[in-house]
């Protein structure tokens, strides 16, 4: 069984920086496209960043510039390191990863992280 595991989040102030990191683990043999989510109070799931194996990245609008993604593909490892932070990225932060392990190929997602930023 693939499982998430996401670390680094907590409380930032207005302007400061968060690394967030998220590690696969179980009968991994590859996986695509690692990505990270999040969801404030009320709204929808969004995405905030992706990476693919191959290190090309995607980003929402509200993080060009202050985010940055990046994976560890022998750890099945991904990362966001967010700075510059406003108190609009307050959300519980999911990672999401595309799996290709002894079960097939599916989607997981991590259980999530809570980021706090006070202005």
């Amino acid at each position: 069984q693939v499982q998430l595991v996401e670390s680094g989040g907590g409380l930032a102030q207005a302007g400061g920086s968060l690394r967030l990191s998220c590690a696969a683990s179980g009968r991994i043999f590859r996986i695509n496209v690692m990505g990270w989510y999040r969801q404030a109070p009320g709204k929808q799931r969004d995405l905030v960043a992706s990476i693919t194996s191959g290190g090309s990245t995607t980003y929402a609008d509200s993080g060009k510039g202050r985010f940055t993604i990046s994976r560890d593909n022998a750890k099945n490892t991904v990362y966001l390191q967010m700075d510059s932070l406003k108190p609009e990225d307050t959300a519980v932060y999911f990672c999401n990863a595309n799996v290709f392990s002894a079960s097939g190929f599916n989607p997981y997602w991590g259980q999530g992280t809570q980021v706090t930023v006070s202005s």
